[in-house]
């Protein structure tokens, strides 16, 4: 073949090949960003204008020119793996000597990290690590516990075992661990988080892909990992349907809704479409900051908010009377034990005149249902606050089964007519320390880390049930939709946590080491504070129901006459301003409180000695 029939050839084939480069749109890609895709649509296009060349040669050019070339379909095969192949190296250099470049030159820290995880989820991570602009994230491998693809690649990393986490680290100084957020709780998971950590790697959490930014993983998105991701559990399931029947189209009441538990009920309530919300709390601040949440959340939802204090039986008396709430949630208390301690006056006012005056309210205006939340403190108390729960616990269980000799006296709690033709359920919910609530440990644990310790635990073997806030009130409201009322229901709340294993959990995860930059100092018990907490006293035993989580407290119940007329002489007292005169009856009412850490440990030995003497 003459030279010139190479020329025409040639220019043949760029005419061909230059518009199918350009609706392919090869040229658009950025090098860097090169994918798997990127090197499809190279093998695509290049096959695409060899074919489309060939047809062209053999129908036009040879006929009409009458140029023969020898072999030129075993050229063409040639031509299409030399020219892919040059274009896809010519992107892999170029993307490779881009980030050699911004490595070695770049003023961005280096970071590296594993990847938990060997699936499409932790790909995609690892190219959203690499393609970050802010930080020179240097992927280092992936670790995972299946062992079918132990010592594999994907895209030129290994992936590890999680048990050479050790030699991994000593040898490439690994930073972080990057985790998907998703079912933290599965046992695996944990096993790498409690390694890593004990290494002092810090724990990245990004959420699953499926809900990256604009389809990329935002800085924003990356988590450090919370102590309540940490001890989170198995997702607890709930029956939909059930909660939905209770509560969608009806008008719902919830006290104390700017609380922690209180606030979060609201959030649940609304996603079952309820005629009405109603939010009850004294706090004007909080219930304003749940008020602009809601209307920017649930625009369309109904709700009321006002502006009330349940030991006011008035105020709630209106409140009752204007909106007429078919279902009541009642999560008004004061909870602080050290705090009630000193204040029994306060906290009777609060835990037993406030749930009383609801419940009384309840009955009167024809509430279908009253769920109260209560706490493991309520079991063999030693404390103010836990026995002001009790004591709310046995007002509403005697008052379920005292509603009938109300009415056929025509008259409720207060002396108010009520109503014959409905019949108020009462439930009782009890369940422990839940993470993250308004005062409690882990709030504290972090303020004391942020202001570099010391971290301070009241004993070494203090130990407590905790629950995230959401699964909680899951089974507030699941238990709601369970039994004839009278019930007192027990939530599964797992194992008891050490608080000083808790502390030091803390401190690895804000990547301090405990001893030498922070340290935990015990403190003592205080004021009516116990060891361990309980979900059911020595007497009591449990029922099952169809709710694996949550079972029926066996509980002694006291006749309502007798019931109602203790609560009133204590509440009687209580407007006398006598201290210890109230606490005396709170255990006459409730013999097993016992206090402990507490000055009124000298009325325990007080009764205990008329008790001996009689």
């Amino acid at each position: 073949m003459v030279r010139g029939h190479y020329l025409i050839y040639i220019s043949l084939f760029c005419l061909i090949a230059s518009p199918v480069i350009y609706f392919l749109r090869l040229h658009t890609g950025l090098l860097r960003y090169s994918n798997t895709q990127d090197m499809l649509r190279i093998f695509g296009a290049v096959l695409t204008f060899s074919i489309v060349f060939s047809i062209v040669s053999f129908l036009f050019v040879q006929p009409i020119l009458h140029i023969q070339v020898l072999n030129l379909f075993s050229i063409l095969i040639i031509n299409f793996f030399i020219t892919s192949s040059l274009l896809i190296m010519l992107r892999i250099f170029a993307k490779a000597a881009f980030y050699v470049m911004i490595r070695r030159y770049g003023k961005k820290d280096r970071i590296n990290v594993l990847i938990y995880g060997s699936d499409k989820n932790a790909v995609l991570v690892k190219q959203a690590l690499e393609n970050s602009s802010d930080v020179n994230y240097v992927v280092e491998g992936f670790i995972d516990v299946d062992r079918t693809r132990l010592n594999s690649y994907m895209e030129q990393k290994k992936v590890y075992h999680f048990k050479e986490l050790n030699i991994l680290n000593a040898k490439k100084n690994i930073d972080q661990i990057i985790i998907i957020n998703e079912l933290l709780g599965e046992r695996d998971k944990k096993v790498v988080i409690e390694r890593a950590l004990r290494l002092g790697i810090k724990v990245i959490t990004v959420p699953p892909a499926g809900t990256w930014l604009s389809g990329k993983l935002d800085k924003k998105q990356m988590q450090k990992l919370s102590i309540e991701d940490l001890l989170q559990r198995k997702p607890i399931r709930i029956d939909q349907s059930r909660v939905s029947n209770d509560l969608m189209g009806k008008r719902v009441l919830v006290t104390g809704a700017a609380g922690s538990i209180g606030s979060e009920i609201v959030r649940q309530v609304l996603k079952y479409d309820p005629a009405v919300l109603i939010l009850c709390d004294q706090a004007e601040s909080p219930l304003h900051e749940m008020q602009l949440e809601l209307e920017d959340k649930f625009p369309n939802a109904s709700i009321e908010i006002k502006i009330a204090d349940v030991r006011s039986y008035s105020r709630m008396h209106k409140l009752f009377d204007n909106l007429r709430p078919q279902v009541v949630y009642h999560a008004a208390a004061y909870k602080h034990v050290p705090l009630m301690e000193h204040n029994p006056i306060e906290a009777i006012k609060s835990n037993v005149l406030g749930t009383k005056n609801v419940a009384d309210l309840a009955v009167k205006f024809g509430t279908d249902k009253f769920v109260m939340v209560s706490t493991d403190k309520a079991v063999n108390p030693t404390n103010i606050m836990g026995a002001s729960k009790r004591l709310a616990e046995i007002y509403i269980q005697a008052l379920n089964d005292g509603q009938y000799s109300l009415k056929q006296r025509g008259l409720n709690g207060s002396g108010m007519y009520v109503s014959k033709n409905v019949k108020t359920r009462f439930i009782t919910t009890r369940f422990g320390n839940v993470l993250g609530s308004n005062g409690s440990v882990l709030p504290r644990f972090k303020s004391q880390i942020e202001k570099g310790g010391p971290l301070t635990v009241t004993h070494p073997e203090i130990t407590r049930y905790f629950m995230t806030i959401h699964e909680a009130v899951q089974l507030v409201l699941e238990a709601g939709t369970m039994g004839d009322g009278g019930e007192i229901f027990v939530f599964d709340m797992g194992k008891p946590i050490k608080i000083v294993d808790l502390a030091r959990k803390m401190i690895q995860l804000a990547g301090l080491q405990e001893g030498v930059d922070i340290d935990i100092v015990f403190s003592g018990l205080r004021p009516g504070e116990k060891l361990y907490e309980e979900l059911l006293g020595a007497s009591e035993h449990t029922l099952p129901t169809h709710h694996e989580k949550i079972s029926i407290a066996r509980v002694v119940s006291y006749p309502f006459d007798e019931t109602k007329r203790n609560i009133d002489e204590l509440l009687a007292i209580n407007e006398q301003q006598n201290s210890k005169a109230v606490v005396r009856k709170m255990k006459q009412i409730v013999p097993e409180f016992i206090s402990k850490n507490s000055p009124y440990e000298l009325i325990d030995a007080e009764l205990e000695e008329k008790h001996v003497t009689a």
